[in-house]
């Protein structure tokens, strides 16, 4: 990174975690950058991580925190909670954009790690929004510094952890999930800003009706910065009054989020609601139920991606392997979806919907799987057995790995009598296919298998 660069990213976050702290706001500044919260106590949501007595509030108030990382979609409150932990923290805190730094700035936060430690041993708290713009080798750079503890780190990703942050470092990292902001969150925080007159838009009367606040709060999908933002265009765009005062309606609000009232929100309850219908009419093998519940979800506004991520899930828990093209159709279906975008895409979807609702029915699948993860849970999970094990080095075949093992290719019908499972679940069924579909050639065929018999 060329030094103009670095300027540039340092000035920008000392603006995100300086400017708001010593509340030298500026007219132009956004609402939503505005009214972060500058303690825990001003911070709305996550109580299942911030609530009284909760791990992360208690580490962070008592200044005991380890390296850890914050996931979780937009605007649920990451980079706010990074600026708090940087006001509470007694650590040196650094704050680098994955966007913009590499290698070499790690490395400079690294060596001023180091010469804080040896000046007056202070700890480095090292700050990296977006960290999933990092690729490996700049995780790898991370590595050794956090296990050495040479720095604190704190990541905040809207992605994935488990496959956008190296597995080495991620074991080294507790990993906190940030819920979206409930719609009575939301509320909450757009009635700060109307209600605040030095950081909000109270330093003349306004007043947002009832109407427009629900549609707000609904509209903004769980996300705290997509609902000031749209608050804020309202404002700027309702004329006042004589007094100076603005009365915001739902029309104002909806043009100022550029779309029009819908007859479902996706972050209420009818948003459930629907899914819940697709979901059942599926099951209920009605592909006009299905068809009609896909196109109300659709012509609302719901993300396609949502609706077919169900319909994945559906092909395996509700069909199986009673017809074993229904996860083939799904997947597709996401395929064309990205392919051609929407609406095209409202086909692909509305096929495979239909497939999935006529298709024959099995949920041996989940039934099976939901033993196996009791057993998991309540079992004791012995070693795999000597003879399932590979013997790659003389070592392993002089301990026994392999002995014993019957290759099925060597038998008739390529199958053998063999045990799989470990000796304390030894003869356990987990899956158990129905008479429907594909799923009556499988039966038959572990009927044969299944006979009692005395396996050595």
């Amino acid at each position: 990174m060329s030094g103009c660069d670095r300027r540039v990213q340092e000035e920008e976050m000392m603006d995100l975690f300086e400017e708001y702290a010593s509340k030298g706001f500026t007219a132009t500044a956004p609402l939503a950058e505005r009214m972060r919260p500058s303690t825990l106590a001003e911070f709305v949501g996550q109580s299942h991580l911030l609530g009284a007595g909760k791990l992360l509030r208690r580490a962070i108030e008592q200044d005991r925190l380890t390296s850890l990382i914050l996931w979780g979609p937009p605007g649920t409150g990451k980079t706010s909670l990074a600026q708090i932990i940087a006001r509470q923290t007694n650590a040196h805190f650094v704050a680098l954009s994955a966007v913009l730094a590499g290698v070499k700035d790690i490395r400079a936060v690294i060596d001023e790690a180091r010469r804080q430690r040896q000046r007056s041993g202070t700890r480095t708290l090292l700050f990296i929004d977006e960290i999933h713009r990092f690729n490996k080798a700049q995780q790898d750079a991370l590595l050794p510094h956090v296990e050495r503890g040479d720095i604190i780190f704190i990541g905040a990703t809207t992605e994935n952890p488990s496959f956008e942050v190296i597995a080495p470092l991620l074991s080294r990292a507790r990993v906190f999930t940030l819920q979206p902001l409930t719609p009575e969150d939301l509320a909450t925080i757009v009635d700060r800003a109307l209600h605040d007159a030095s950081r909000g838009l109270a330093e003349m009367p306004v007043k947002l009706t009832s109407e427009a606040r629900e549609h707000l709060v609904n509209i903004a999908n769980g996300d705290a910065r997509v609902a000031l933002n749209i608050l804020e265009l309202a404002y700027l765009t309702t004329e006042p009054a004589a007094d100076g005062g603005r009365s915001i309606d739902l029309v104002r609000i909806e043009e100022a989020a550029q779309r029009r009232t819908l007859l479902y929100d996706k972050a209420g309850e009818e948003h459930y609601n629907l899914i819940s219908a697709l979901h059942k009419s599926l099951r209920g093998s009605d592909p006009d139920a299905a068809l009609y519940w896909l196109g109300r979800m659709l012509e609302a506004g719901e993300d396609p991606l949502y609706i077919v991520r169900r319909l994945i899930r559906f092909a395996s828990e509700d069909d199986g392997n009673a017809d074993q093209q229904d996860l083939l159709m799904a997947v597709a279906a996401i395929q064309a979806v990205h392919f051609i975008g929407m609406p095209e895409g409202n086909l692909a979807l509305a096929q495979a919907v239909v497939y999935l609702a006529t298709a024959p029915k099995s949920n041996a699948l989940y039934t099976a799987y939901t033993k196996v993860q009791g057993d998991i849970q309540h079992t004791l999970a012995l070693p795999v057995p000597f003879h399932l094990r590979n013997a790659p080095t003389p070592l392993m075949k002089g301990l026994g790995y392999g002995r014993g093992y019957r290759y099925p290719h060597d038998y008739p019908g390529h199958h053998v009598e063999e045990t799989y499972l470990p000796e304390n679940l030894r003869g356990h069924v987990y899956y158990e296919p129905v008479d429907d579909g594909y799923e009556r050639v499988i039966r038959e065929r572990l009927a044969q298998w299944r006979q009692p018999r005395d396996i050595p």
